[in-house]
C-alpha cells in the first residue's frame, strides 16, 4: 500500500510541477512565436505543447538523475554529465515537433518549424540559466 500512494504521489507532483512550469515556457514561448510568425498563435495549443514537452523532459530528466544517482542537491555533477547533455538535446528535438505539430496560427496554418526552434532556444537558454544559477 505504501508503494501504491508513493507512486501515486509521485504522479500527482510529476504533474502539478509539469503545469506549472509549462504555464511559465508558454508565456515565453507565445509572444515569440506572435513575433516571428507575424500573426496570432493559439495561447490553448501553445501551453498544451508546453505541457507535453515538460512532461516529457521531466521524465527523461529524472530517469538521467536517478541513473547517475544524483537526485539530491547540489546538481553541478549531473549538470556536467554528458547523459544530460544527449538528453537535452533530445529533450530540444522532442520540443520542436511538439511545437511545430501542435501549435496552429489563427489562419489554421502550422508554424513554421524555424519558429518552433526558435521558441525552444529561447525556453532552454532561459531555463538552463535559471538552472545554473540555482545550482
Amino acid at each position: 500500500m505504501t508503494t501504491l500512494l508513493t507512486v501515486l504521489s509521485t504522479l500527482l507532483w510529476w504533474v502539478l510541477y509539469s503545469s506549472i512550469f509549462a504555464l511559465f515556457f508558454s508565456l515565453i514561448a507565445w509572444p515569440l512565436l506572435r513575433w516571428n510568425e507575424r500573426t496570432s498563435v493559439v495561447f490553448n495549443r501553445v501551453y498544451l505543447a508546453c505541457l507535453l514537452w515538460t512532461m516529457a523532459g521531466m521524465a527523461m530528466v529524472g530517469a538521467v538523475a536517478a541513473h547517475e544517482g544524483h537526485v539530491r542537491p547540489p546538481y553541478g555533477a549531473l549538470l556536467a554529465s554528458n547523459a544530460l547533455r544527449g538528453v537535452l538535446v533530445v529533450d530540444m528535438l522532442v520540443g520542436v515537433a511538439l511545437l511545430w505539430r501542435l501549435i496552429p496560427r489563427v489562419d489554421a496554418r502550422r508554424i513554421r518549424p524555424t519558429s518552433a526552434c526558435l521558441a525552444v532556444a529561447a525556453v532552454m537558454a532561459i531555463a538552463f540559466g535559471i538552472a545554473t544559477s540555482l545550482a
